[in-house]
């Protein structure tokens, strides 16, 4: 894998931005984009204006995935709410042992990718990275982090891994994690991804789902009694459901959640409530909605964020502000 192609489907400002890194570390990238993004990555490249030093790239850049071809590896960062018409467009990508590394928020990606392209295939993690799309073909990012934390998912790869002992990550993700670390991106190969995926998942779904509906971000949300009640108990809520799921989170997974709220800059806007001020579509499916769904499934009671989740539903198709 010394010398792996790369493609990403999801060009936007994360898919975008470790796309750019690559492509500056010398690996050959191609992306999938479209409209004004496209033409503009096409004349003048693919800029990130970046406190770490500012780059422009000028990967393969196409609307079409027939016309990009197989990879090595396909990093998939589209928002959940377009995987109807972004996931048949991995077929193309795919070569005899193309690995598919999804970085989408939630838990169900993995699976939601499998079905496609078949489970062996597909690595998943969460990413930690501020970055955004400042313009057609230009990406900023904010502060420094540039981390991915990703691994097997055991529960959805195929019997030969399944059987593999689980207390180390895999050869293959140990040597994606050396290829990422070479351009420079914060690599950190995991054994098992359920479990940092659910990490996140336990902070951002009742982030995203009480700072949307409250419409105000973390300080705000963070000072006022209420709201804090509210996502506190959120917190708890999606915990439950990840212990009901056999997911091994910290024990404390709720302290360092509470802890990083208390370090967020008062500022802080999630995703969702980013896009919602915005008119754009939510992605509410796959984070409140999926808890609410798990919860149930499970037998976990989840009123908070059923609550939270009817409160959103009329915006999640975008247009309403």
């Amino acid at each position: 894998m010394s010398d792996a192609t790369f493609a990403v489907v999801g060009a936007g400002a994360v898919g975008g931005y470790y796309a750019a890194r690559l492509a500056h570390a010398g690996f050959d990238v191609a992306l999938l984009a479209r409209g004004a993004h496209l033409e503009a990555i096409r004349s003048r490249g693919l800029w990130v204006w970046s406190p770490l030093g500012d780059l422009v790239v000028h990967p393969r850049v196409s609307a079409d995935a027939a016309g990009i071809g197989p990879a090595d590896v396909v990093l998939y960062a589209v928002k959940t709410y377009d995987n109807a018409t972004a996931l048949p467009l991995l077929g193309p990508l795919l070569g005899p042992d193309t690995l598919v590394v999804t970085l989408q928020n939630g838990v169900s990606s993995a699976a939601d990718v499998g079905t496609v392209v078949g489970v062996d295939r597909v690595l998943a993690g969460p990413t930690y990275i501020a970055t955004a799309l400042k313009a057609p073909g230009l990406i900023q990012q904010t502060g420094t982090h540039r981390r991915i934390v990703f691994g097997e998912i055991p529960d959805t790869v195929g019997p030969a891994l399944r059987a593999r002992p689980s207390a180390e990550p895999s050869p293959r993700v140990l040597a994606l994690a050396e290829l990422l670390r070479r351009a420079d991106i914060q690599a950190e190969p995991v054994a098992d991804a359920r479990v940092p995926l659910w990490e996140k998942f336990v902070y951002l779904a009742p982030f995203a789902a009480v700072t949307g509906a409250a419409r105000q971000p973390a300080g705000v949300v963070w000072s006022t009694p209420a709201l804090r009640a509210t996502l506190d108990a959120a917190f708890a809520e999606t915990e439950a459901v990840a212990r009901a799921e056999g997911i091994a989170v910290a024990p404390d997974v709720l302290d360092r959640v509470r802890g990083y709220m208390d370090a967020l800059p008062a500022g802080t806007r999630s995703s969702l409530l980013i896009d919602l001020q915005a008119g754009k579509r939510i992605e509410l499916d796959a984070l409140a909605g999926d808890v609410v769904r798990r919860g149930a499934a499970l037998g976990v009671p989840t009123p908070v964020m059923a609550t939270l989740a009817s409160t959103l539903t009329p915006y999640i198709g975008g247009s309403s502000r």
